[in-house]
Order: structure tokens, then sequence, then C-alpha cells
């Protein structure tokens, strides 16, 4: 404690948090989220979900480097405790090392962000050990790359057959190897989820993965339940916020139009000013 108030989680802390405490983790794209989640999780990301929860696009391919490092600024200026990672977007960093530091050392430089995450497993190696070696904090990301969507033909579980569960377990050990500090596993069977998180020396974060996994991280959006049309079989909704809106904005609605909104307390009244007794 500090002052009063928690440490802010760095680098060393969560990498040393392997085989302790869940690790708590939620998404956040906007400075008001931010300051709320802040105080009650340990890491926040900044994901290239953003795509599909804010902008309403079908996936994440095209989201850019300047969506996620706008949003980045926002969450990363608003959270004082949490460890901040930026998702590096589908194009930023897979053409060779040297693009994937361009990248993230404006994500890191503009931002404020502790970390960023890139997806990719043994193709991916060499960068993320070039981006170590040069002071970029990595988070890996395994099994279910959403980036990679028109690869898998859409999204689901990976890792039923044997020879995917061995290429991303495969993965998982070059991602560690090379030098990330963490790695989320994302949309594998639980049991392949298990196995990484038992082989490899860094905190595994699952989402649809394991409750053995070193930590959890879900879409805020999700939890919230502000987005009903589409619920990940995974998901846990915590609240029915959707239901919440519709029903204020319901409730707005029909003020207006029975004049019961605006009423006295929401409008300015022209000043009264005192002149010789008289106003």
């Amino acid at each position: 404690m500090t002052n009063g108030r928690p440490k802010r989680m760095t680098v060393p802390r969560l990498r040393a948090a392997k085989g302790g405490d869940p690790l708590v983790c939620l998404t956040a794209y906007t400075a008001p989220i931010a300051r709320l989640l802040d105080p009650l999780v340990d890491m926040l990301l900044v994901g290239d979900s953003v795509g599909m929860v804010v902008y309403g696009m079908p996936d994440t391919v095209a989201v850019d480097l300047e969506t996620m490092i706008r949003h980045g600024r926002a969450v990363a200026g608003a959270a004082d405790r949490a460890l901040v990672v930026v998702d590096l977007p589908f194009g930023s960093y897979e053409a060779s090392p040297q693009q994937a530091f361009h990248s993230a050392a404006r994500v890191l430089a503009e931002t404020g962000a502790a970390a960023v995450k890139l997806e990719g497993g043994v193709a991916m190696a060499e960068t993320i050990a070039f981006l170590s070696a040069r002071g970029i904090p990595v988070v890996g990301h395994v099994g279910m790359t959403p980036q990679a969507v028109n690869m898998f033909g859409g999204f689901g579980a990976r890792g039923r057959a044997p020879e995917e569960a061995r290429r991303i377990a495969a993965d998982a050990d070059a991602v560690a190897a090379a030098g990330a500090f963490a790695i989320v596993v994302e949309g594998t069977i639980e049991t392949l989820a298990e196995e990484i998180t038992e082989r490899v020396a860094v905190p595994t974060i699952g989402i649809g993965a394991s409750p053995r996994c070193d930590g959890q991280i879900l879409v805020t959006d999700d939890l919230l339940g502000l987005i009903p049309e589409f619920t990940p079989p995974f998901v846990r909704k915590y609240a029915d916020l959707a239901g919440t809106v519709r029903a204020a904005a319901e409730a707005y609605g029909e003020d207006v139009r029975n004049r019961r909104f605006p009423g006295p307390d929401h409008v300015y009244k022209a000043e009264v000013r005192k002149t010789g007794g008289k106003t």
C-alpha cells in the first residue's frame, strides 16, 4: 500500500503471480470504464475487440494501430493501479520484428501503457524475443487467435484434434521461452489449457479455457450484458445492463413525450438581481 492506496501492478509483479492467487483481468476501451474497473482488477486489456464492441465490426481484422493508440491513451490515462496492456492489431507486427518494434514503441510512448499483447506462437517467437530484448514487455496469445479468424473459418474452440493440441502447446512453449511475461490462452479445450498452465513458467490468463489458469479475462461488455445479440458460451453475465439501458431510455422517452422532462429543477432560471430593495 502507498498512502493508503494499493500499489500499481507491474510487469515483474504480474509475472511473479504464477501459481498464486488468480489474476483478475478485464477489457477497457474508455476512460470512464477504466476508472471504474481499475481498483478491482490486476490487468486492464485494451483489446482489439474494441472493433467489434465499440465500432460494430464483424471481427478484429480491420482495427488499425491509430485506433488502438487512441483507446489505449484513454485507458492508461485513467488507470492508477492496474497493469494496462494494449493489443497490437492485425498487420502492425507480423511482417518483421522491426515492424513490431516500431508499432509497439509507438503504443507505449503514445499511450502510457505498460505492455503490448500480440497473437501467435512459434511463428512470433523471434518477434517476441526481439521486443523483450529491447525493453518492450509482451503478453502472448495462443489457442483461438481472433486475428486469424479467416484462416480458422470462424470462431470456436481449438485443440480438440490431437495434432492441433500439440501445435498450440508448442506455441505456448515458444512464446514463454521467447520472453513473454504472460500468455492469454483463448478458446481451447480445458485439458489443453491445464497442460499449458502446468508446463509454462509464466502466468496463463484464460478466456474460454480452464479455471486452473493463473488468471481469467473477459470482455467487460459481455459480463455486463451490454451485447445481448450474441453471448459467447464461455461468458457469464454478471449484470443485464442492456435491459437497464433500455428501461432508462424508455422512461426518458415517456417523460419527454408527456412534458415531464425537463422539470423545474432541470432548467436554468433568469437571474434575479436586487437593487435598492427592489427586484
